[in-house]
């Protein structure tokens, strides 16, 4: 049944736009089934990954991030280099690094993991048939349009009043060509790679074994695998919009349509002015950030059926809903303020050269810290560990 919705949301997506855009649209939609389908299989998730590595040193999962990084990066990067060459224009994503950014990353950070998923691990997970993520989905949804009521009239102001100007977005690839950002680029994730690892041995003596890959229609598949992957969903992204992933965008635009159903005039706050006013006179389908989202559910929901693990759990614990509603609030507000999300703000920033992607990752993971630690406080995880004692 997946599978066929998701064919029909193909055709949906084709039919909405009409011509060249509709079928990108449509292969976008698919670009987003496969993404779905790789993120269910490998379990490929940024929450977990970084929670294991504080909690217990473990870091195939961050590890498996930076493969995911460099092997889109290997494409991306002459993609935006050469665009003169090519005359292919692309639309990477060079934003400045502001006050406003560093509190929404850190928000997103703490609550996704009270929330138990990023963005796109929400989306899977959904998909897979998680009932209290799907709580979470919506408090990121009404989070998400709760801080565009605020941005343009509070958060983008204060930094500035404060006396503490934005840092202009940087783009590595226009100060050092394509391939010395590369060389750049490689130099980094070699030492979160090494440094993750040193942690790990240091901790436990050896490095976790990692899981074997199984089949590729029933899973489970390796990290490996995985960021192998998600890579082909994020280039993909770049040849046939030009442009990153992105996911929490749509999540804006989906609250927001809600709310001008139920009456709620928002067309004149600052974030709906201007061309995203546009976006609320068209049909979702018409919005390719939303089309690769619905894309994400329907490739998880055909994977987690292939797998024969798709069954929902309708009882929840009132904490499981508290956590839920908290954690998607914050993760929703937070990716507003940042420009986007770990997809749309750490990878979409990193795969276009800017350094926002880096900055988004300070914040990002300053307040995943502090989320796995209120985890611990409230009983979500065993207590934190000793320092010296194995996790």
């Amino acid at each position: 049944m997946s599978g066929v919705l998701l064919v029909a949301l193909c055709l949906a997506a084709y039919l909405a736009q009409g011509g060249a855009a509709g079928l990108r649209y449509a292969a976008g939609a698919a670009l987003g089934g496969a993404a779905g389908f790789a993120l269910y299989h490998a379990a490929f998730g940024f929450t977990a990954a970084w929670r294991r590595m504080v909690r217990e040193r473990r870091g195939a999962g961050l590890r498996a991030q930076m493969l995911l990084i460099g092997l889109t990066c290997l494409v991306t990067y002459p993609l935006i280099g050469f665009e003169a060459e090519t005359g292919w224009n692309m639309h990477p994503v060079v934003l400045p690094m502001s006050l406003a950014s560093a509190v929404g990353a850190f928000m997103f950070g703490a609550g996704m993991q009270l929330g138990g998923g990023c963005a796109s691990g929400t989306l899977f997970t959904v998909g897979g048939g998680s009932t209290r993520m799907l709580v979470t989905l919506i408090a990121f949804i009404a989070g998400s349009v709760w801080a565009t009521a605020h941005l343009h009239e509070f958060w983008f102001p204060l930094g500035p009043s404060l006396g503490l100007p934005a840092i202009p977005g940087t783009s590595v690839i226009s100060l050092f060509g394509p391939f010395g950002a590369l060389a750049a680029l490689g130099l980094l994730l070699a030492a979160i790679w090494l440094g993750s690892a040193a942690v790990e041995r240091r901790a436990h003596g050896s490095l976790e074994p990692l899981r074997p890959q199984g089949s590729w229609l029933r899973g489970p598949w390796a990290l490996w695998a995985g960021a192998l992957g998600l890579a082909a969903v994020g280039i993909g992204c770049f040849l046939l919009f030009q442009r990153p992933w992105g996911v929490t965008a749509g999540f804006a635009l989906w609250g927001a349509k809600a709310l001008e159903a139920v009456g709620v005039e928002l067309r004149d706050w600052g974030y709906w002015s201007g061309w995203r006013a546009g976006q609320l006179d068209h049909s979702l389908l018409a919005d390719r950030t939303s089309v690769m989202n619905f894309g994400i559910v329907l490739g998880a929901m055909a994977a987690s059926a292939l797998a024969g693990r798709f069954a929902p759990v309708l009882k929840l614990s009132p904490r499981d809903v508290a956590t839920a509603v908290i954690g998607g609030l914050m993760m929703g507000y937070g990716a507003r303020l940042a420009f986007g999300c770990n997809i749309g703000a750490y990878l979409g920033g990193l795969v276009s050269g800017s350094m926002h992607g880096l900055w988004w990752l300070l914040w990002g993971f300053a307040g995943s810290w502090l989320g796995t630690w209120l985890r611990a406080v409230i009983a979500m995880d065993p207590p934190w560990p000793q320092r010296g004692a194995p996790a």
